[in-house]
């Protein structure tokens, strides 16, 4: 078998169902996703298996299952019908069959493997890149720290609100809407993902519109009210756009991460002046099938190699399919080190309003994140500056450990707040 010590090495961690034996599914994975095939070949020699080959390193069996999660052809025409094996495994490959390739290295840990005919459930749950790997990827610019310098806020989370409605408003009405948000103090403003460039509001007259007014509010507030304007678009659009939101005194800008992709990203990146903020939308395709796609815990990783500095993670309670516990790791997932790379700020939304404030903080136990409301925020029974208001006092009452209702008796922002969504959490 081939050493550790005899070549730098990254791991991958799945989860597999498999009509055969774990240990041979996994042999399979480890074949098909490096130097194999479904047959014997003579070039693939024992020195390039020293050289190239994956190599199982660890196998934990699950209880199995009478049914298969996903239908397999190939498991049909063998006329299995018996048990279904689980476990999880994980993979060793060699850094040198990929190298400082984001594509390659997808294609490598979640690419054909999801094909194979003896897999009937497979899921990446967790890489683990070494340091001196991760070091050759661009990685986040900014991440938490550069975002609260950026925002001119410390110390407690960054309130903010999502353009809404989510399309249908001209930059003259987008202007609108920005000025009663900065007027209220608001931290952070994006777009709605799916605002970009539409004809009734070309990206350009929408930045022409709103920077205006960002900047008479910075004169006022002594700090530029961020605006994560959605440039997404052909790698050439983004940093066309990118340098158009610098030159007006911007200070964020938006992609929609899964669609642009992550080489996009990375070249982003490598030109960016300004944060990345990455909104996942279309994760729940990967993710939501529990024995399918991959875990958060990998998802994060790849877009802290491309460089993002702050990415979603839906919000507690929201109006989303995914559980608490779920959201909470993955919050803590952005946070945590990994391989030297700085931590990215996590992004609460959907769903959102003052309530969550005190078991999100209870739960995360940081500030070093942003909380975003949309109709918590405008939607407010008392207009938008008592919405941004009620945020802040709930985070205030949530920091000092202090009961919401309490802290609402002197604070009729964040009593309106309760009684309006009170009842809808």
């Amino acid at each position: 078998m081939v050493q550790q010590s005899e070549r730098s090495e990254f791991r991958a961690r799945y989860r597999i169902e498999s009509p055969e034996p774990i240990r041979k599914a996994a042999d399979v994975i480890a074949g098909e996703q490096s130097s194999g095939t479904f047959l014997a070949l003579a070039g693939e020699t024992e020195e390039l298996k020293r050289r190239s080959r994956a190599r199982v390193t660890r196998i934990d069996p699950l209880p199995p299952v009478h049914e298969p999660s996903l239908r397999s052809a190939w498991a049909e025409r063998r006329g299995h019908a018996g048990v279904f094996q689980r476990g999880e495994v994980e993979i060793a490959f060699p850094i040198d069959n990929v190298g400082a390739n984001l594509s390659s290295l997808m294609a490598t840990v979640a690419g054909n493997l999801f094909e194979l005919g003896e897999v009937t459930g497979l899921r990446l749950l967790d890489i683990d890149l070494p340091p001196d790997y991760v070091a050759r990827f661009p990685g986040p610019r900014f991440g938490v720290e550069g975002t609260r310098r950026m925002a001119g806020i410390q110390g407690r989370p960054l309130i903010g609100t999502i353009i809404k409605p989510s399309i249908g408003l001209t930059p003259a009405q987008t202007a609108e809407l920005v000025d009663s948000l900065c007027a209220a103090d608001i931290d952070f403003i994006k777009d709605d993902e799916l605002l970009a460039d539409p004809p009734y509001a070309p990206f350009g007259e929408r930045l022409d519109a709103v920077m205006p007014v960002l900047r008479r509010h910075a004169d006022r507030l002594g700090r530029m009210p961020v605006y994560a304007i959605n440039i997404s678009g052909s790698v050439d659009e983004m940093l066309r756009r990118h340098d158009l939101v610098v030159r007006a005194g911007g200070t964020c800008v938006m992609v929609s991460v899964n669609w642009v992709g992550l080489a996009a990203v990375e070249h982003l990146r490598r030109h960016a002046e300004v944060p990345i903020h990455g909104h996942r939308n279309g994760w729940g395709a990967f993710t939501r099938c529990p024995e399918l796609g991959m875990d958060f815990a990998a998802y994060q990783k790849l877009w802290r190699l491309a460089g993002v500095d702050q990415l979603h993670v839906n919000g507690l309670r929201s109006k989303f399919w995914e559980p608490d516990d779920s959201v909470i790791t993955s919050a803590r997932a952005c946070l945590a080190p990994f391989g030297g790379t700085t931590p990215i700020m996590p992004v609460f939304s959907s769903g959102q309003w003052a309530g969550q404030a005190p078991e999100l903080y209870a739960r995360l136990a940081s500030v070093d994140l942003m909380h975003l409301a949309g109709g918590g925020i405008i939607g407010h029974p008392q207009g938008t500056a008592a919405g941004v208001a009620s945020m802040r006092e709930a985070w205030e009452a949530a920091v000092a450990g202090v009961d919401l209702v309490d802290y609402a008796r002197q604070r009729p922002a964040l009593a309106a707040a309760i009684a309006k969504f009170g009842e809808a959490a």
